[in-house]
């Protein structure tokens, strides 16, 4: 069992004057946190999807940093490895809407030759994107007693982070690019979210690993969340969350990112094995960051909340390091 509190009630992530609600310190089974941010600056929110299918990976992600608006749509062809990759760029983040709450209401962009709209409801998401010649419309279901990993991480009273981790979700409609649409659903194909709220230092490097099967996802975190007393690791059984509140080591190879990556801990001890190196770079001035996420296979073992191990093998999914200065 992790030494973390969870919380069981709906509770504001601030308090009226704009800093960190000390009470909404923790870790959740579902979104429970309002999103009450004040202030200018240094706010970013976001909504990041990902979805994999037996021939495909997409990332779809609608941010706001304040001063700009970061937006993209990438496809990866997994058999040829040719990638697709849309940006936008929007000063001021203009025609862009956020909900304050995870699961509720509507994410909408617009700008820089992309148009996002997803519509959150109790049952699941829509999830449309276009833009560059791709479009992605799909569903995704919220399966009676799923859990997600809803984590508030506190820098400061006035710097911290409340993100919803949401792996292995089904998920079924229809991807077109370069003229030709495909089917996305089925057993093999799984959808994880990554819903972020929060006001941020300047510079913050991080890890985040991904993966998902039939019956079993794990999710994990690094380096951003170190000294903080919460941790953004769980294990995911048939739905249910297991938390591991342990810090994590990673190991991987910086100068060849396509070499296996090891995690492991106490209660993980992870082996992944990547396919693809997914390298993505931003230099707006003061906006900079560069990523490197690579999509592959896991294997390994963790062990529920009583002690069971979980087997990891068969997993597919992410691994990546993510630097920023924004």
């Amino acid at each position: 069992m992790t030494h973390e509190p969870e919380l069981t009630s709906p509770v504001d992530l601030c308090l009226p004057d704009g800093r960190l609600n000390p009470a909404s310190v923790g870790w959740t089974r579902r979104p429970l946190h309002l999103a009450n941010l004040r202030g200018w600056g240094r706010t970013k929110r976001w909504e990041y999807w990902g979805v994999v299918t037996p021939d495909h990976v997409v990332g779809l992600v609608a941010s706001s940093l304040d001063y700009a608006g970061v937006h993209g749509l990438y496809v990866l062809e997994r058999a040829t490895g040719r990638e697709t990759t849309v940006d936008a760029v929007v000063p001021l983040a203009r025609g862009v809407r956020f909900p304050a709450r995870s699961g509720e209401g509507e994410v909408s962009v617009r700008g820089g030759g992309l148009e996002v709209t997803i519509r959150q409801r109790p049952d699941g998401s829509s999830i449309r994107a276009a833009g560059g010649g791709v479009r992605l419309d799909v569903e995704v279901p919220l399966p009676e007693g799923h859990e997600s990993l809803g984590v508030v991480v506190p820098w400061s009273r006035t710097r911290f982070q409340y993100t919803v981790k949401d792996v292995g979700r089904p998920v079924h409609g229809t991807l077109t690019v370069r003229g030709r649409t495909h089917e996305v659903g089925g057993a093999g194909s799984f959808a994880v979210l990554d819903h972020g709220r929060g006001r941020w230092p300047y510079a913050m490097t991080w890890n985040w690993a991904a993966g998902a099967a039939p019956g079993r996802a794990i999710q994990l975190g690094g380096k951003w969340t170190a000294g903080t007393g919460v941790t953004e690791n769980a294990l995911f059984v048939d739905g249910r969350l297991h938390k591991i509140g342990e810090e994590l080591r990673w190991s991987y190879d910086r100068s060849d990112w396509l070499r296996p990556w090891r995690i492991s801990g106490e209660r993980v001890e992870v082996r992944f094995r990547p396919f693809h190196e997914r390298v993505a770079r931003t230099n707006l001035g003061v906006v900079a960051g560069e990523t490197h996420q690579c999509f592959g296979h896991f294997s390994g073992r963790a062990l529920t909340d009583d002690g069971t191990e979980t087997s990891l093998d068969g997993l597919i999914g992410w691994a990546e390091e993510a630097r920023n200065r924004w």
